[in-house]
Formats: structure tokens, C-alpha cells, sequence
């Protein structure tokens, strides 16, 4: 038996083993780099995460890369973990090529998963359950015996739903894997279909296992771990009831992204077990970050972030009824369960149809020195919900709603008057793959001047956007640092069919060009039945919105 060394920090310690660089890039659409595996893993490792997977060594070649450039990484906290299979049938622990892989790895931990339930055994592997009990054992006992290697975690794969089949069997799987040394158990529940209260009847079977049936000889008992997915909707609950039940670490991913319905979420299960139970996670300070972790994988993984994501999602306090702005302005936890900052999220007031006038004071009210100024307000609100009427929605397009209060106000500038634009899109070969030439007109009135600019661009909003910043940038050089990031179209009447409204929805990012410079978001939207000409709103908007906040040309009071 190697020498175990314990990441906790004090006997209140929930250890954090993070998957995402393994079981999370089996989620639809989820890959990830080398550089990627390597990044996230830096950044949990610097949030005090104590155990962080990278994948399966024998699976590919991506794998054996990150355990390469892992070994050269002076980790802060983290231990890296090596995941693998038992020996197969019939060969040796020492002769498998997949435990040749594992030790290979160079990981300080190694993970092996192994059957629990007696129908895998049975239909699944085809061995005898004796075949079975020995693989584990001597799996977890070949590793365990490579100087190398610190500590060795047996993931029990299904065993809630092999101790509902067989209970005996599946606590003699554990009991394998302690016989060969392993540090922890992980009761997984694989299938991710188990209720919480089958989630502690199983620990505390494993307990009295532990404390009873495991030879007396073994000086150091091994520690329960839970890794639940959640088909059930039910992984973080699963989660929390099993450290309550004794578990001392959790294993899961960021953002519970996964196979199937996923796993648990670490964020939301380190947010819950350090905010609500109290208990210790990650470093000092740490879960202030977890917006910032989730946003990364998010970015990393190619994912939209989930808006109605526990703690971290752009939803997640937000406040859009006017019952409730009008509370949470005089009392936070009156609709706050905890403080948005705890968790580095912040608090949203959205402006919609729903709203009342205490969304538009708790918004803008302070910037525009409207907050006690009942008429504009109710001005303001009137105008949102005639837009919404139509189609808008102000909710993802704070740049728009700005604008519309300076018109309420009556202190929008007007940076030009346009003229007239006009797209031409051509196609001169009947050949699918050859591209189609796009080029736009514009003719702007700048500053009593006629502006004229044609462009060329990869698509009939590309160009309009060239030939719009052609015509202002040598009036107002701003534009030239304004650049649109995310683009998004919805439809906002399907039953009108190809003659419906349609939203578009743009994102701009001012800053990308100087790197000593934080980077600035910001959204607008338009609407129209054509979709160019909803497109051309919400850049035109962008562009002036721009120049607003730049502090050009806007009236006194603003």
C-alpha cells in the first residue's frame, strides 16, 4: 500500500474530483483540444479543485498528449487522475495493455472502473462473477503497487441499480477493490435514475460493509465517494444526500455537461455545499469565481450558456415582474436566495411587457437621473411594451433600451440621416459551391454632407456594415474599434410563414484591438419582415450607441 496523502484541509472538506476533461467530453457536441484540457485544468486547479480527470490514457491519442504536458505542470493543489478499465479476461493485471496505459500515464492517481452490477457481469463482460470479483481485485492491486502512483479510486460502475438487483454481489465488488488497495469508493449511479432516498439506504449498507465485513488487517479503510449523472433531474440531490450520508468527495463535471442528460454540476454542488451546508471547498475565496469557471468551460466547450443555470446563469437573478423589482430593490433576499456576488454572478432587472415602473428606475434610473421621475417612466414602459408588441425584446438588448429612453428623453443625438441603402446580392454560375457576390450602397447625410460609400462584403449584412463604417469613420474614427461578436435571427410570427417578422439580435465587442484594454459588450435588436432591414437597425443602433457612451454629441443631462 502507497502512502496516502489527503488534500483536505480540515474534517469539514468535501473533495471536488472534477471529469469534465474525460466523462464531459461525451456530451453532445462537447470537444475539446489539448490546450483546451490543459487551460480548464490550470483553472481548477488554481480555484483549489482536488482531484481533476484527463481522460483515458489507452482511448486516444489526445489523451496521452494531455498526460504528457500534465506531467511538466506544477500543480498548485490538484492531483491528476488517470482513468481505465479492470484487466480484461484471461490476462494479467501486469500484461494488460490497458493497465500498462493507466501506470504509464504518470498520474499520481488512477481511477478504475469496474462492474457492479451482476447483469453487466452476466451479459455484458460474460464472465463468471468469481472472474469478475478478481478482476477488480487485482486491477486496483497492480496499480497500487507501482511506486508512482499515490492513490487508487475504485469507481463502481452502476451500483445503485446493481445493489437494488443483487445487494450481496454488489458490496463484494467493493469489497474486491478495498482487498486491493483502493483509497476510495465511488458509488456511481451511472444510469442516473436513483432517488435520494435509495442514494442513502445504499451508503449506509457500504458503511456497515466497511465497518464490519472488511478484514481487520486493512489499517487504512477506504473513503465513499458519489459520481451521480442526472437522467432523474436528480444529481445534485443525489449528491448532497450522499454527503450527508458520509461521502467525502463528489465527482462530476462543470456545468454537468456529459453523456445523455449529463452529470452533476460541480459548480451548483460547490455553491450549495459551501454557501448552504457550511462545509469546506475549493481555496479561500474561490467560490467567487465559479461564474467565471462556468463561462470558461462554456467558451472552451463551444456550449451556449444555460440562462436558467443555478447560481451561475445570466438568469439566475434576474428580476423581470415588477412585483418582485420593486421588492428586491428594498430587500434583496426577499427573491435573492443568496447574494448574486457570492458566487461572481450580479443581479439583472429586465425590461419587458411585464414590467412595472419600478423595472425602469431599478434599471437605467440612476443613470439617466430619471429615478424618481414617475411620468418618464411610465413614458418609457408604454414604449417597450407597444415595441414588444411588435416584436422586440429588450431582455438580451440593453444597447436598444438605452437608446430608447435617450429618445423618451428626447436627448438622442443624430450622429447622420440616411438616404438610402441598397443590397446587391449576384450569382453568376448555376454551381452551388462557388460563392455569391454581395455588394452594398450607402448614402448618409453627415454633417450637412452627403456621404456615399459602396462595399463588399461575405454577405448583404457584412457589406451594409462596411459601407455604413466607411461612411462615418472619418467623422467618427469610434466606429472603426466596434465589432459585431454574436448574430442571432428569430422569428418572431412562424404562422405568417415566409412573410413573418423576424428579431435579429446582434452582440458587439469594443476593445478586442488594444490588450492592455478590458474587453466591452454590448446587444441591440431589430425587427422587420425583412430580415436586412432588421439587421441594419440593430447596427445602425450600435454604432451610435457606441458614440454615446463614447461622449459624442450627447445633450446636457445625459
Amino acid at each position: 500500500m502507497n502512502a496516502i496523502t489527503d488534500p483536505s484541509t480540515s474534517a469539514d472538506r468535501v473533495e471536488l474530483y472534477d471529469t469534465t476533461l474525460r466523462d464531459g467530453t461525451q456530451g453532445l457536441g462537447v470537444s475539446l483540444t489539448v490546450v483546451d484540457k490543459i487551460n480548464i485544468a490550470r483553472l481548477l486547479d488554481d480555484l483549489g479543485f482536488d482531484y481533476i480527470e484527463g481522460g483515458y490514457p489507452l482511448s486516444n491519442p489526445k489523451d496521452v498528449a494531455f498526460f504528457e504536458e500534465a506531467r511538466r505542470v506544477k500543480w498548485k493543489h490538484a492531483r491528476v487522475c488517470a482513468f481505465g478499465m479492470t484487466r480484461r479476461k484471461g490476462v494479467s493485471a501486469a500484461d494488460d495493455p490497458g493497465m500498462q496505459a493507466l501506470v504509464a500515464a504518470g498520474a499520481p492517481v488512477v481511477t478504475i472502473v469496474g462492474k457492479t452490477w451482476d447483469l453487466h457481469v452476466d451479459e455484458v463482460l460474460a464472465v463468471s462473477r468469481e472472474e469478475n470479483l478478481a478482476m477488480i481485485r487485482e486491477s486496483v492491486a497492480f496499480c497500487d503497487g507501482v511506486d508512482a502512483v499515490e492513490e487508487v479510486f475504485y469507481d463502481a460502475e452502476h451500483f445503485f441499480d446493481g445493489y437494488k438487483a443483487n445487494p450481496e454481489y454488489a458490496l463484494q465488488t467493493l469489497a474486491a477493490a478495498v482487498e486491493g488497495g483502493a483509497t476510495r469508493l465511488v458509488l456511481c449511479d451511472t444510469n442516473g435514475g436513483s432517488l435520494p432516498a435509495e442514494i442513502v439506504e445504499a451508503i449506509q449498507a457500504v458503511n456497515t460493509l466497511l465497518r464490519s465485513d472488511i478484514p481487520s488487517s486493512k489499517a487504512e479503510m477506504p473513503l465513499l465517494a458519489i459520481h451521480p449523472h442526472n437522467d432523474a433531474g436528480l444529481a445534485v440531490a443525489n449528491a448532497l444526500a450522499a454527503v450527508e450520508a458520509g461521502c467525502v468527495q463528489v465527482q462530476g463535471t462543470i456545468n454537468g455537461i456529459g453523456e445523455r442528460c449529463g452529470n452533476v454540476d460541480l459548480v451548483t454542488v460547490a455553491a450549495n455545499l459551501s454557501l448552504k451546508l457550511g462545509r469546506d471547498v475549493l481555496r479561500p475565496g474561490a467560490v467567487k469565481r465559479l461564474h467565471e469557471l462556468s463561462r470558461y468551460v462554456y467558451d472552451a466547450a463551444g456550449l451556449e450558456p444555460q440562462a436558467g443555470q443555478p447560481y451561475v446563469g445570466d438568469g439566475a437573478f434576474a428580476h423581470k415582474g415588477g412585483m418582485h423589482v420593486h421588492a428586491v430593490q428594498k430587500l434583496a433576499p426577499s427573491y435573492e436566495h443568496v447574494e448574486p456576488g457570492s458566487v461572481g454572478n450580479q443581479r439583472q432587472i429586465l425590461v419587458s411587457e411585464l414590467s412595472g415602473a419600478s423595472n425602469i428606475a431599478a434599471a437605467v434610473g440612476a443613470k439617466f437621473g430619471i429615478a424618481d421621475d414617475k411620468q418618464v417612466q411610465r413614458r418609457v414602459l408604454e414604449r417597450v411594451q407597444d415595441l414588444e408588441h411588435e416584436g422586440y425584446q429588450f431582455e438580451h438588448a440593453q444597447a436598444s433600451y438605452e437608446l430608447l429612453v435617450y429618445d423618451a428623453l428626447g436627448r438622442r443625438p443624430a450622429f447622420w440621416e440616411l438616404d438610402h441603402y441598397r443590397c446587391i446580392i449576384s450569382r453568376t454560375s448555376p454551381d452551388l459551391t462557388q460563392p455569391v457576390s454581395t455588394e452594398a450602397t450607402v448614402k448618409l447625410i453627415v454633417d450637412g454632407q452627403f456621404v456615399h460609400h459602396v462595399a463588399e462584403g461575405d454577405g448583404p449584412v457584412n457589406a451594409l456594415d462596411a459601407a455604413l463604417r466607411a461612411g462615418l469613420v472619418g467623422h467618427y474614427p469610434g466606429v472603426a474599434e466596434v465589432h459585431l461578436a454574436d448574430y442571432q435571427v428569430r422569428v418572431v410570427n412562424p404562422t405568417a410563414e415566409s412573410a413573418a417578422r423576424v428579431r435579429v439580435t446582434v452582440q458587439f465587442a469594443v476593445g478586442l484591438d488594444d490588450p492592455h484594454r478590458e474587453t466591452r459588450y454590448f446587444s441591440t435588436v431589430g425587427v422587420d419582415t425583412n430580415i436586412i432591414d432588421a439587421s441594419w437597425h440593430a447596427i445602425a443602433d450600435a454604432l451610435s450607441y457606441h458614440l454615446i457612451e463614447s461622449g459624442c454629441g450627447v445633450a446636457a443631462g445625459a
